[in-house]
Formats: structure tokens, sequence, C-alpha cells
């Protein structure tokens, strides 16, 4: 049985996400990308197209002082979703992040249209970004 290919666009989303390259980052992401993060906390939002959820993912490391490190579990995908299931570890003002959490994508034409980060611990969360 082979991979479903929205598997292979993933990894090479968070290749390029890993990398901070945002011009391989633009071949996988819809213009009209919709990234949510949930909570209360300063990354908080629905951050609609390509630039307001690349800014997002730049003030992830920004905020972090490049300690903003996801490690990947694993990533399961159908024709319209793919779903990755990630660890990730940061510190900031004398604040560690070390959760789990999984990405939710849907996915059109081997771009992702939108996007939904789900935490394990979203007190914790909220704290960490607050």
């Amino acid at each position: 049985m082979t991979d479903h290919p929205h598997i292979a666009v993933f990894h090479r989303t968070f290749a390029a996400f890993s990398a901070g390259d945002m011009d391989a980052l633009a071949e996988v992401f819809h213009p009209d990308v919709v990234w949510h993060v949930g909570g209360r906390n300063l990354l908080a939002g629905d951050h609609q197209g390509r630039e307001d959820t690349f800014a997002l993912f730049g003030r992830e490391f920004q905020l972090t002082g490049g300690t903003y490190r996801p490690q990947l579990h694993d990533v399961l995908a159908n024709d319209d979703h793919a779903v990755a299931l990630l660890h990730v570890k940061a510190s900031r003002e004398g604040k560690d992040l070390d959760m789990d959490y999984a990405l939710v994508l849907h996915m059109r034409d081997s771009r992702i249209t939108e996007g939904w980060v789900l935490v394990t611990d979203p007190s914790t969360y909220d704290d960490f970004w607050s």
C-alpha cells in the first residue's frame, strides 16, 4: 500500500516550516488559506490568507527567540484532509512549552486551504503565549 499524496505534501510543508523557507511554504499553502488557532493568547484567532498565516508562523519563532521546535510523530491523510500528530518544545519569558498537538488540514489540489491547531492542554498553551 502506498502513502496518500497529501502525506508527501505535509512532509514538504513541515520541512519548509522547520527551515523557515517561505518560498517553499508558498507552494503548498493556498493564497486564501485560513489558519485557526484557538484559545485566548497572542496567537489565537482566525488568520486569513497566506500573508497573515505566514506572519503568525514568524511570530512563533520571534516570540520564542527561535526555540520553537515542532517534532513530527505521524501524518494521516485522505483526499480531503491531512492530520499531523506533533510535539512541540519552546521557551519564552521564563516559561517552557512541552506538549503534544495536532494539525488538521483541509487540502485541495495538493495545497493547504485551511488549518486548525488543536492542543492537548489549552490552558498551558494560553499561559505560554500570553
